[in-house]
């Protein structure tokens, strides 16, 4: 199955260690990943090499709905990039380029086949733009 590949990007006013570090650690993604303030991430963890798994838990914080955002890595180039597989096949890479000061994030993924490519381009811009607000304020 071919998917339909989704760019979104930020520049993080923070140097690579830091971006590399906030995008990466369990105690800093359960702080920013989420996509409106009525969401929350209670628990992440994240083994960061090849053949390594992830796991965020996103829930809605007034109620009962949530659910595991979950992949296993198959790319890890330490403070440059890496890229993971969801469960379905769906692939996702994540780039950093330090500028100066600053920090390009870029996430390429594969667009999945229940919703609009808009809509999902939207929600991953706007959790990414959750981990620029917490990153730069931190």
């Amino acid at each position: 199955m071919s998917f339909t590949k989704i760019t979104i990007q930020a520049t993080i006013l923070a140097d690579l260690d830091k971006a590399w570090a906030y995008y990466t650690e369990p105690t800093h993604i359960i702080q920013w990943n989420f996509a409106s303030d009525d969401w929350h991430c209670p628990r992440a963890s994240n083994d960061l090499v090849v053949g390594g798994k992830f796991n965020s838990r996103m829930e809605a914080k007034f109620g009962n709905i949530g659910f595991d955002f979950e992949g296993t890595y198959t790319e890890v180039v330490p403070k440059e990039r890496f890229t993971y597989k969801l469960a379905d096949e769906r692939e996702v890479s994540i780039r950093f380029v330090e500028k100066g000061e600053c920090t390009q994030v870029a996430v390429i993924f594969d667009a999945e086949t229940e919703n609009p490519v808009e809509l999902q381009q939207q929600g991953w811009q706007t959790i990414l733009n959750q981990y620029k607000k917490y990153t730069e304020s931190n």
